[in-house]
């Protein structure tokens, strides 16, 4: 599996150490407080109910230039089937 390098640029270019999150949570609040840059998507909803009838949630709504819905699950590899 290849890696992406990240850098961080705040007065000079310093290489971001990759980690890890502890937490799919973790990964979820920093994607949804940066959609905008990342995605080009308008933050929407967190855990948004799919209603009564699919009974699920999305885990991160957004809408794109155009205003199409855009949904975004995060799933922990370590712990989905292969």
């Amino acid at each position: 599996m290849s890696t992406l390098e990240l850098f961080s640029m705040r007065g000079s270019v310093t290489e971001v150490a990759p980690r890890l999150a502890d937490e799919e949570s973790e990964v979820q609040a920093l994607v949804e407080a940066h959609t905008e840059i990342m995605l080009g998507v308008r933050f929407l909803a967190t855990e948004y109910s799919t209603g009564p009838v699919h009974g699920g949630r999305i885990d991160s709504l957004g809408l794109d230039e155009n205003g199409a819905p855009v949904i975004v699950e995060f799933t922990d590899r370590r712990y989905s089937c292969p």
